[in-house]
């Protein structure tokens, strides 16, 4: 079965893949992510209005704190050195988009870590901001997240 799943040993049980004997390179991954949000709460959240606080500053240190934690909450991901991590923000008229780039040096990628500062700090600005966002019958009619996805990957041998 290994020569089919990387993932999975011989028996059948789940396994982290050995990279052991990998070079270290220089890798990058970047993703990127939108939540849609109503248009009165994304007015607030340019004029840092918002009454929890400053939204994208929060889901920027929330974003950060999760590409270092990956290796903990996704079973079979390795611990990496996380050698810089850039979050940033666009503010339009139907969302807010976040992107978090990711470099290492060593032996695995990082894109699970640029996925997870992504879907966290998106979490973060859902957290914020969710009290405005709900209607009075305790819904959330426009917020979503969505279009999480991988940008760029790059390995530098």
């Amino acid at each position: 079965m290994t020569d089919e799943f990387t993932h999975v040993e011989d028996e059948g049980e789940a396994q982290m893949v050995d990279v052991g004997g990998k070079a270290d390179s220089k890798r990058r991954a970047v993703a990127r992510g939108r939540i849609r949000l109503s248009a009165a709460t994304l007015e607030a959240i340019a004029a840092d209005e918002m009454e929890k606080g400053d939204v994208l500053a929060t889901a920027r240190v929330g974003a950060i704190q999760a590409v270092k934690h990956t290796w903990e909450t996704i079973p079979l991901c390795h611990q990496i050195p996380v050698t810089n991590v850039d979050v940033s923000f666009d503010v339009d008229e139907s969302a807010v988009e976040v992107t978090v780039a990711v470099d290492t040096v060593g032996k695995t990628g990082c894109e699970m870590e640029a996925l997870q500062g992504v879907t966290t700090g998106l979490n973060v600005v859902w957290d914020m901001v969710k009290a405005s966002e709900k209607d009075a019958d305790g819904e959330y009619p426009t917020t979503a997240i969505e279009d999480v996805r991988v940008v760029e990957k790059s390995v530098d041998r």
